[in-house]
């Protein structure tokens, strides 16, 4: 079999509460079923690749200044990962890995990041810093084909707007702006999100689906993945779902 080939783009910078754990999940996901997993990396300045070689392109999460660090270097490559995109190429991107896909990013100062423009959606932070959207977030997404609760925490004081198709409904926190009831943005073969964690340690369904839709992609057949105890996995799942809605609901 050939091994599912995922790029982590800036993993020494774009890394805020543990997201390249992401990747280290569905390494593990993989090897507790004996498919090949190889996760190269890009950095800044590194050659362009060919995005299109890859399963998955990663980018995790990072603050104002990580994101203006890369974001003429992120430029280079808007050619290569529109067209991996176009070719159903996964993207799964974190917070400020989120926001740089869209039209542009503002800062609280007015300073403007442009984005890649991959998607329609743009930011802008409020110009006090202390505004922020923080805490534990619960939302819940059609995108495996039926209801999915999906946990994580959410640490962004960028309000994202113009989004077409969102991750999820916002069941507890906040959302893609402040009390809003959608989250992230999402295709069959996108998901963008402000949920941190690292998201895929929190959530075993949502892995799944990635590892299902880049094996189908790469195999172009129907693919049906041996189960994993996930056990402990679902039990702390659940139960954050649980106490934090009950406490909502109080």
């Amino acid at each position: 079999m050939k091994p599912i080939k995922v790029l982590h783009m800036y993993a020494d910078i774009l890394d805020l509460y543990g997201d390249s754990g992401n990747m280290e999940i569905l390494s593990y996901r993989c090897q507790m079923r004996q498919i090949p997993f190889v996760c190269d990396h890009y950095r800044l300045n590194d050659p362009v690749p060919n995005f299109s070689d890859y399963d998955l392109i990663y980018l995790g999460g990072g603050a104002d200044m990580e994101q203006r660090r890369l974001a003429s270097d992120l430029l280079r490559c808007k050619d290569g990962l529109k067209k991996a995109h176009a070719d159903g190429v996964f993207f799964l991107m974190i917070c400020g890995g989120y926001q740089l896909m869209g039209k542009f990013y503002r800062d609280a100062d007015g300073n403007e990041l442009p984005g890649l423009g991959l998607f329609n959606y743009y930011t802008i932070a409020p110009h006090s810093r202390r505004k922020r959207c923080i805490g534990n977030i619960i939302i819940r997404t059609q995108l495996t084909g039926e209801p999915l609760e999906v946990v994580g925490f959410e640490n962004h004081g960028g309000q994202t707007h113009d989004v077409s198709s969102p991750f999820g409904t916002v069941l507890y926190g906040n959302g893609n702006q402040f009390q809003c009831q959608e989250e992230g943005y999402c295709e069959k073969t996108v998901i963008a999100t402000y949920l941190h964690g690292p998201l895929l340690s929190k959530n075993p369904k949502l892995s799944d689906y990635i590892l299902k839709t880049c094996l189908e992609r790469k195999t172009g057949t129907a693919v049906q993945l041996p189960p994993l105890d996930d056990t402990l996995e679902q039990t702390c799942h659940d139960h954050l779902c649980e106490r934090l809605l009950k406490e909502k609901n109080a």
